[in-house]
């Protein structure tokens, strides 16, 4: 156990230095050209590499939404979410705070949003709460949709990192100018710790939209998609 907690400590880290990073250390500036398309990018290719590197120790979830939602689809053991969510949530603390330690380096650094999720005057268009949540629901039970289908005994092995990594950079894309991308609990709790706004007034969103959703993919796999998988645990 000790093993799989790491490597999701680690996975988490790796997501949110990387995917924060692109945005708080070359999205802030324009000359370097990477914008929305290189920030999903990366966020993309956070959860791809690690899903390779440790994805076969811990399972490679990296976000508390997706740990809630392969329980629910009996793909994971429940007596295992709660100290995958503590680690998950370590990670990314971790990584917010060696991020804003880079990133404080630079000569009038101000940290501002630092890359952390909102919405209203949070949000990097202005969408409302209502719209945000929507999105946040929405856009995770997708995520988990395309995690578990890509992952299933039907589909050919080896290739599910690349469709969960190409989903996650989908999901920023549409995403990014609404609520800036949680769909994660972990990377959102460790961005707005380290953001000078009132992002943490508004993480309760952050958790409780991604895990909705998380909850709602996983029923509809479970139920709609695959009703035979869900008579037998192929998990833990």
């Amino acid at each position: 156990m000790t093993r799989k907690l790491a490597a999701e400590l680690f996975g988490t880290f790796w997501l949110v230095f990387g995917g924060c990073g692109s945005a708080v250390l070359a999205a802030a500036f324009p000359e370097l050209g990477i914008g929305f398309a290189g920030v999903a990018l990366a966020f993309g290719l956070t959860v791809l590499t690690m899903a390779y590197a440790v994805g076969g120790i811990s399972g490679g979830h990296f976000n508390p939404a997706v740990s809630l939602g392969l329980a629910l689809a009996k793909r994971f053991e429940w007596k295992d979410l709660l100290p995958y969510w503590v680690a998950q949530v370590v990670g990314a603390v971790l990584a917010g705070a060696a991020l804003y330690a880079i990133a404080s380096g630079q000569a009038g650094f101000a940290a501002g949003g630092f890359a952390s999720n909102g919405f209203g005057d949070l949000s990097p268009g202005g969408y409302s709460m209502q719209a945000s949540l929507l999105i946040e629901i929405i856009l995770t039970a997708g995520f988990l949709i395309v995690i578990l289908g890509s992952t299933s005994k039907a589909v050919p092995g080896g290739f599910a990192p690349i469709s969960i990594g190409l989903a996650l950079t989908l999901i920023h894309l549409i995403s990014i100018p609404v609520t800036n991308t949680s769909v994660n609990p972990a990377r959102s709790t460790g961005a707005a710790l380290f953001a000078e706004t009132a992002a943490m007034g508004q993480l309760w969103l952050f958790w409780v939209a991604p895990l909705v959703g998380g909850a709602l993919g996983a029923l509809i796999w479970r139920y709609v998609f695959s009703p035979e998988e869900s008579l037998e645990n192929i998990g833990g």
